[in-house]
């Protein structure tokens, strides 16, 4: 980390501990530290390194989601000033699971580590159509749209939505990523998406990937 004066966060974050988390945002915002130096020397390091743990097979999927919700705590409080402040997010990713799919913890785990990763993010939810998928870019022009499938009968939904992206002229506009049980490298190249990730901790990697 940065700085020592966001070792507490940071600390918080990692034990998943979102009542210090929260209460020693406030303590930070109140003692006058800049909500976008909160968020990038404590809140994104501190996800950065619970990642790095669950990579390496120190934590696992429940640790990661405790640790995630502490995060959010701290940016419960960070987001109202960082949009004030006109903070440019890393990105911004349009998130759902896609069509005929009602699965949602694997999603909901990868946009908290995306908005670790600060990024600004769309969560479209679940079972959601190609159509929805089109119409939420054309809107807001996102970087990228990440999309999840938790079954093998839910995963050519993936396919449409990548053909009516190209289909309406905006495959050149974002970048795709998928993810998902079923899922893998091989089909994300088939299916002509950008990337794919095994897990919420490398989404958040892949997402930063793509934008360089």
């Amino acid at each position: 980390m940065n700085d020592d004066k966001f070792k507490s966060i940071y600390q918080g974050i990692v034990a998943g501990d979102a009542n210090t988390v929260k209460q020693e945002v406030q303590v930070a915002v109140d003692a006058g530290f800049s909500a976008e130096d909160i968020l990038k020397q404590g809140l994104v390091p501190a996800m950065r390194e619970v990642g790095e743990l669950f990579e390496k097979g120190e934590y696992y999927v429940p640790e990661m989601l405790i640790s995630a919700r502490a995060m959010q705590r701290g940016l419960e409080i960070l987001k109202p000033l960082l949009a004030s402040a006109e903070v440019d997010p890393s990105g911004t990713v349009v998130l759902g699971t896609v069509k005929g799919d009602l699965h949602d913890i694997g999603k909901n785990l990868v946009g908290m580590m995306l908005e670790g990763a600060g990024f600004s993010l769309i969560d479209l939810g679940t079972d959601v159509s190609a159509d929805q998928f089109v119409q939420t870019v054309q809107k807001n022009q996102p970087d990228i749209v990440a999309m999840s499938a938790l079954l093998t009968t839910t995963m050519p939904a993936m396919k449409t939505t990548v053909d009516a992206l190209s289909d309406a002229g905006l495959r050149g506009q974002v970048k795709i990523m998928i993810g998902g049980a079923p899922v893998t490298e091989e089909y994300a190249k088939n299916i002509g998406a950008d990337g794919f990730a095994p897990d919420a901790s490398r989404a958040a990697s892949l997402a930063l990937k793509l934008l360089e």
